[in-house]
């Protein structure tokens, strides 16, 4: 294999000129190139980039043909299966925006975000795992698989009305909807009506994605990006990352979101590669398909990092193949990156961060970084060369987007390497919020100059290096004494305790104190986590922190109690209900106080 220069250097050389296209046409490009390549694989079905790009043609067709129009919202409710992606590019072909909701709503958060979005048509299974998607549908707009659903009169109070097609996608092993419009049904209309979608007239500035924020802090919103701002980013990942020629790329992380969409989709395109796709995370079925479908890469989450080191099936799998892993969403020590390292013979380890509103991941480290950056920093703006912003050249290659710090209630830009909101500014920005004029204003705010910069809600310092460190979330940080306490702060010195896997700080409401810290405990594995007390988190916090920085309370769950977004990122406000749930059972829970 050539080295990370050799490699970077190649494709910075493929890319000196930056073209920007629609997804769409990238496809065609890429089809052209690597005809015969795998592009997606599954456990069912295997399909080459040619097969993509002619299966996506056909289902664009049938999508103009029920009436899809430029700038149309189309919803995409489905998990990580290889349909997925040829409805995704379907939908760009045909001009349209593409929703890819998150699979594991429930029915009223299904019926708001179909409602908001003005969804048009709706591209659905009948579900996930125990979810009855077909039946919450029956719920939120009765009689989807009728004929004459498109005519239906409004019915108003907050129903998505706009909806006036569902599409069925049927998979093995599925109760038959006898009436329902099938994805069979929507392919065969596009080749009934060939070339339909020919005359979309979609530019590569037209919003492509409206996807809807994880909900970490609240309430989804729904992000508006352009075809050629997520084509940069993954370009970018590409670029950074040093990718080698072919690369597979594994993840269950799902595509309705930046991780899985962005970080592995689109960026293997850039080489020629391949995704390998899982519906869901188990440890095994990683190790299992890294040996089964020869990964050369995977992305993952902390909370995963930890599974796999600890499933004893990593002796037992051929892992030879792996190379590289991307893992983020949230920090983790050092020890666990040295463990992977040593347990998967996997030198290439980098961490990132960024947010839907910037167009993904914004930072990585690079694969060449120190595995103490990887712990202790979430990297630098991406290099992107030609997709980036003149002016901001990094060896040679111009970054991504810019970061700097504005005091977190006045606004006001801060010194270089000073704690405050971490602000980008770069070619990826969202375009606003859809149907949400007053939050777009309050995210995205222009310079003089005519610079926007958005505002991200998070804390942290802009190394002199050019290297980001993450204190917090602003709206995370609470009071205890009167004093400001930094979540992370306090996360670092718990988790360098030994019988700590992972732990959270959160503050609660307190009827004595008004409010107080509250760490959230995993116990590590083994015969230190076993016995770990309450009583032994505060005292080894008292040990390293200042008093009023000191949790007063200590709850401890089970890695599968963590409240997550589907990309592992843990929901602090859902901590917080747990905790204040716990406090007003008459259960006895496992907690510690200190005044």
């Amino acid at each position: 294999m050539n080295t990370i220069a050799e490699r970077r250097s190649a494709l910075h050389d493929r890319f000196s000129t930056w073209v920007p296209r629609t997804l769409d046409a990238w496809l065609d490009a890429c089809a052209d190139q690597f005809p015969e390549r795998d592009l997606v694989v599954t456990d069912e079905r295997v399909l080459s980039y040619a097969e993509v790009a002619e299966e996506s043609r056909r289902l664009a067709d049938g999508l103009a043909a029920l009436g899809v129009r430029r700038g149309d919202r189309v919803g995409l409710l489905m998990a990580n299966h290889a349909e997925f992606v040829t409805l995704k590019f379907a939908i760009a072909r045909a001009g349209a925006v593409a929703i890819p909701f998150n699979f594991l709503y429930r029915t009223d958060e299904l019926r708001y975000v179909l409602a908001q979005s003005d969804c048009k048509v709706l591209i659905t299974n009948a579900g996930f795992q125990a979810l009855d998607h077909a039946g919450m549908l029956d719920e939120i707009v009765p009689g989807w698989d009728a004929p004459g659903f498109a005519d239906r009169p409004a019915s108003g109070n907050g129903a998505p009305d706009g909806l006036r097609h569902v599409v069925l996608v049927e998979r093995d092993g599925d109760t038959p909807r006898p009436g329902a419009f099938t994805g069979r049904a929507l392919a065969e209309l596009g080749a009934a009506h060939e070339g339909a979608a020919a005359g979309a007239g979609h530019t590569p500035d037209d919003v492509s994605d409206l996807l809807y924020t994880s909900g970490s802090t609240g309430s989804p919103k729904g992000v508006q990006v352009t075809h050629d701002a997520v084509l940069r980013t993954a370009y970018a990942s590409a670029l950074t990352r040093a990718y080698e020629d072919g690369r597979r790329i594994l993840f269950s992380l799902p595509c309705y979101h930046m991780f899985g969409y962005v970080e592995g989709l689109l960026s293997a395109t850039y080489v020629g590669g391949a995704v390998i796709m899982l519906p869901a995370f188990s440890a095994e079925a990683y190790l299992t398909a890294i040996e089964k479908h020869r990964a050369t890469d995977m992305l993952c989450v902390p909370t995963m990092a930890v599974a796999l080191v600890e499933s004893p099936l990593r002796h037992e799998t051929d892992l030879s193949s792996l190379t590289a892993i991307l893992c983020g969403s949230a920090p983790a020590p050092v020890w666990l990156w040295e463990q992977v390292e040593r347990d998967f013979g996997v030198s290439e380890i980098v961490t990132g961060y960024g947010m839907t509103e910037c167009g993904g991941a914004m930072t990585l480290t690079l694969p060449e970084d120190e595995l103490v950056l990887t712990s202790t920093t979430v990297g630098r703006p991406k290099l992107a060369g030609s997709a980036g912003v003149p002016g901001t050249e990094h060896e040679g290659l111009a970054a991504l987007c810019v970061y700097r710090t504005v005091d977190p209630v006045s606004g006001e830009v801060l010194p270089d390497g000073a704690n405050g909101e971490l602000t980008s500014s770069g070619p990826t920005t969202m375009l606003g919020y859809f149907a949400k004029p007053e939050e777009t204003a309050a995210a995205l705010h222009p310079d003089a100059d005519g610079t926007v910069w958005l505002h991200s809600g998070d804390l942290g310092t802009v190394r002199e290096d050019g290297y980001l460190v993450l204190t917090g979330r602003s709206k995370e940080v609470y009071k205890s004494g009167g004093e400001l306490v930094m979540p992370k702060e306090v996360e670092e010195v718990l988790g360098a305790h030994p019988g700590i896997s992972q732990v959270y700080a959160v503050g609660v409401v307190d009827d004595r104190w008004g409010e107080i810290g509250c760490a959230v405990v995993v116990r590590a594995p083994g015969p230190e986590g076993d016995g770990l007390t309450a009583e032994d988190v505060i005292a080894h916090a008292k040990e390293h922190l200042a008093r009023f920085k000191v949790p007063k309370r200590v709850e401890f769950l089970e890695p599968d109690q963590l409240p997550t977004t589907a990309t592992g990122k843990v929901q602090k406000f859902r901590l917080v209900e747990l905790v204040a749930q716990s406090s007003q059972s008459s259960q006895p829970s496992q907690q510690g106080e200190t005044s």
